[in-house]
């Protein structure tokens, strides 16, 4: 008679568990679309290190302690680096520009990036450098735009304003409101 319970019991047993392993299944766009709802990540990254090539040639590193994934959200996805971003990118010529931030929220569907807070860049075969508290990338356009402060030094100008246009390599510059020295040749 023992062994009839113990049977049973065990019968129970694997019909309750292949019931609760079939009822267990998410749908992924379930999963994305509460992960949406709590206003979570989708994914984490840590000390990432990413090099983009283009026809063999490595065109841009990145490297971040830090990226979240909000690729979930319908209308606008996008991923942020809270602890700050690094980007390099390198011209067929071997010119090189770096832009960093201590943070940075980028756009996949418009690839507009915002950067924040002590953001630099540099165009090291120019000598040109900006600096401010934020600014907007446009990588389709490659272009870059700030209606906040700044400072920016080119080999003989140290330029301060307020609102800042620049191509992405900074070789064309538009400036707002400016102040400064500034050196013209006739």
């Amino acid at each position: 008679m023992t062994k009839s319970i113990v049977h049973k019991v065990r019968n129970i047993a694997i019909v309750i568990s292949i019931a609760m392993f079939f009822s267990c299944t998410n749908d992924a766009k379930e999963v994305r679309d509460f992960l949406a709802d709590k206003n979570l990540p989708i994914g984490e990254a840590l000390d990432i290190s990413l090099k983009h090539t283009d026809s063999g040639r490595v065109d841009v590193k990145m490297k971040a302690p830090l990226m979240l994934d909000f690729a979930n959200r319908e209308n606008h996805p996008y991923s942020e680096f809270p602890k700050g971003i690094f980007i390099t990118t390198i011209e067929k010529n071997g010119d090189s520009t770096t832009i960093q931030g201590d943070y940075a929220k980028s756009y996949s569907k418009t690839e507009v990036s915002e950067i924040k807070d002590n953001v630099v860049i540099i165009n090291y075969a120019k000598k040109n450098k900006l600096e401010t508290s934020e600014i907007f990338w446009d990588q389709k356009t490659h272009y870059f735009f700030t209606e906040k402060r700044f400072v920016f030094y080119t080999l003989t100008d140290t330029i301060y304003g307020t609102g800042f246009e620049a191509s992405e390599d900074l070789n064309i510059w538009w400036i707002k409101n400016q102040s400064g020295v500034i050196e013209l040749k006739e």
